[in-house]
């Protein structure tokens, strides 16, 4: 389903909701394919297509929310029918500002790539190919996926608003598998035609073959340089502290104010649909235009992100953050980028007298949400660093840390990447840390 027909759906749902209230209609298209692989063989290849529509109705300061899949004339009626029966059934919100008027916007570049909207599952075969053999060059197996999808989304009101966009998304995600060792590696992109799959499978399977028989280290307080893959997943964590609403119920720690200096003078952290690694789309899910705005302004915290209601509830501008309606999470930051440094990764290890180098970590999870932190483990490719240089394998470890304490004492490589995990995408820095607490060593 392209814009047109997207919008065209919109408009039918809107009228047909018609009666005086206000309504919302949001179309979703996806068509994405998923080849997964391991012992260097693939054993899964999903293609998954399907166009989604969600109305909200607006009666008397009280909203309802129901979507569908089946989208002929009499499954739009009953869809209508459904939204207005729950708007009638949920309690009146004096807050709620009505929905939003929109405004013009522009897809960044290379947000939409032809050829990954067309990429074939023998494309992504071939990707995989290319990953098998650098692992039996290497005498390990690897595991993981390819991935490609194009994605459209139209977004429609009774107050004018009509914002489209349609983009692209591909990635794959390699772990090679030794005796005793493993190693990682991501590429993320909206081109396909820039996913380096040899190289992604060269980099794990370094990491693999000099993870070797790794030893264990003394838990305690570390130098750490966390790779991007690793950075990536706690500021994952951080992100949602920005949110007008957990600011507002006093889950953030930025309830304790705005234009205080909570981390180091070197670390900036924003959020912009446009940068050039991870260019989105450039309105939220209510179609108002998303703002680039600064989150953390060299340690300081500058913003938190709203949407039409909160924007009201608190008296603050719309930063063009909302999610789709009904959410527990209130607006959040989706296209986080963390400022990058001076110096190149190499650069940062080098100058390590005695250090971790960490790949990615697994299983992280809240410890204390007001104070940001995090337990969760190393995995895929730990190391440790003598005078500069990585000496040898380190069995994985776990950790507690606080997040903002790391922000505290961090320094950040001059490369950037794309990483991201099953919720989340951000542009991000290697980053080496000071003082990070792991508290146990592990067997493997």
């Amino acid at each position: 389903m392209d814009k047109s027909a997207r919008e065209a759906l919109a408009a039918r749902v809107l009228e047909l909701a018609g009666g005086g209230a206000e309504g919302e209609a949001i179309v979703f298209t996806a068509n994405d394919g998923l080849t997964r692989f391991t012992q260097n063989a693939i054993h899964q290849n999903v293609a998954h297509a399907e166009t989604t529509l969600r109305l909200r109705a607006v009666l008397d300061g009280r909203s309802g929310v129901a979507s569908s899949n089946a989208l002929d004339d009499a499954a739009l009626r009953e869809l209508v029918a459904r939204a207005a029966e729950m708007a009638r059934l949920a309690p009146r919100d004096d807050v709620f500002p009505g929905l939003p008027r929109g405004g013009p916007t522009e897809a960044p570049r290379d947000a939409f790539v032809a050829a990954t909207a067309q990429a074939s599952p023998d494309l992504r075969a071939r990707l995989a190919g290319e990953i098998f053999g650098v692992a039996e060059r290497d005498g390990l197996w690897a595991a993981g996926y390819v991935k490609t999808g194009r994605h459209g989304i139209t977004i429609a009101n009774t107050r004018g608003t009509l914002a489209s966009f349609d983009g692209t998304d591909c990635g794959l995600n390699v772990k090679q598998n030794g005796a005793d060792s493993t190693g990682y590696a991501e590429r993320n992109d909206t081109d396909v035609a820039r996913l380096d799959a040899a190289g992604a499978a060269s980099h794990a399977a370094e990491k693999a073959r000099r993870s070797h028989a790794p030893q264990a280290v003394e838990p305690g307080d570390w130098t750490v340089i966390l790779e991007p893959a690793a950075f990536g997943d706690l500021i994952a964590y951080l992100v949602d502290h920005f949110s007008a609403q957990a600011f507002d119920e006093g889950s953030s720690f930025l309830s304790e104010g705005l234009d205080r200096k909570y981390v180091a003078e070197n670390v900036t952290i924003y959020d912009d649909y446009a940068h050039p690694l991870a260019p989105s789309m450039p309105f939220d899910y209510e179609g108002v235009p998303k703002q680039r705005i600064a989150l953390f302004e060299r340690g300081v915290a500058k913003n938190i992100v709203t949407d039409s209601y909160w924007a009201a509830k608190l008296s603050r501008p719309n930063t063009g953050h909302a999610m789709p309606a009904p959410n527990a999470d209130g607006p959040l930051p989706t296209n986080v980028v963390v400022a990058s440094g001076e110096k190149p990764l190499a650069q940062l290890i080098a100058e390590t007298k005695r250090g971790i180098l960490v790949s990615r970590f697994w299983y992280i999870r809240t410890v204390d949400l007001r104070k940001a932190v995090v337990t969760g483990m190393t995995r895929d490719g730990t190391f440790l660093i003598e005078n500069g240089k990585l000496v040898r394998g380190v069995r994985n470890m776990r950790f507690n840390q606080s997040i903002l304490a790391a922000l505290a004492h961090v320094e950040f490589s001059s490369e950037s990447a794309r990483s991201g995990g099953y919720s989340y995408s951000n542009v991000i820095p290697a980053a080496k840390i000071e003082g990070f607490r792991f508290t146990s060593s592990t067997e493997f």
